[in-house]
């Protein structure tokens, strides 16, 4: 019975530090590890009974995940299920008091939108950095996969993956999962890419009832 729901919008914009007030409370830092190594991120609240949502990449091959509340408690987390081509996975948590995210319509983001992403970029928990949304339905070639995704100009760095792009009215509109880095031979800023929530929406649902993603199926013919 667990399913991301977006809300309308509510019409009225939020400051930067209205959006920041109104998320921090929704957001986990998560904690991965295996026998040789660690990995962090981030992730976002889901419901009010501990279901999270990060990307696959950062929970990947770990033997024990840890997420830390915005209240600073620390839970141990079992994994609910993950699909590696979307880079989506569902945690959850012993609680029964968190503060679930609101989540929006992605499909509604405009070029030129003002967009905010909250994580821990190296480790630096709960930052917030702003943005534009720079190009949407943007597909991206990754590890053999091609990802249609949100491009943003808000910082993203180690550490974000997994947390939320949010739009003006402070609702979660997308989970940031990567950003493009500088090599020795070009230079890169402001590059950065997150999974728009309405097209995923579904993903997430199958994830949390199946475990997987179960594919579409279409009958009858498309033109």
């Amino acid at each position: 019975g667990v399913t991301v729901e977006l809300c309308p919008d509510s019409g009225e914009s939020l400051t930067y530090t209205q959006i920041y007030d109104k998320n921090l409370p929704s957001m986990v830092s998560i904690q991965a590890e295996d026998a040789k190594s660690y990995s962090t991120g981030t992730g976002v609240v889901l419901t009010a009974d501990g279901y999270l949502i990060t990307n696959a990449h950062v929970v990947a091959g770990a033997d024990k995940v840890q997420v830390a509340c915005a209240d600073n408690r620390v839970l141990d987390a079992a994994l609910v299920g993950f699909d590696a081509r979307e880079d989506l996975a569902v945690l959850k948590v012993e609680a029964d008091d968190l503060t679930p995210a609101e989540f929006g319509d992605s499909f509604a983001l405009r070029c030129g939108d003002p967009v905010a992403a909250i994580g821990d970029p190296l480790g630096y928990r709960s930052t917030i950095t702003d943005g534009i949304v720079s190009a949407i339905n943007r597909d991206v070639y990754v590890d053999g996969v091609t990802m249609t995704l949100i491009q943003t100009n808000a910082a993203l760095n180690n550490g974000n993956s997994g947390g939320p792009l949010i739009n003006v009215y402070g609702q979660v509109v997308g989970i940031n999962t990567m950003k493009m880095g500088s090599s020795s031979t070009t230079s890169v800023e402001g590059l950065g890419f997150a999974i728009p929530i309405a097209s995923t929406a579904y993903m997430i649902n199958d994830l949390i009832a199946y475990g997987e993603v179960h594919g579409e199926v279409m009958i009858g013919i498309s033109v």
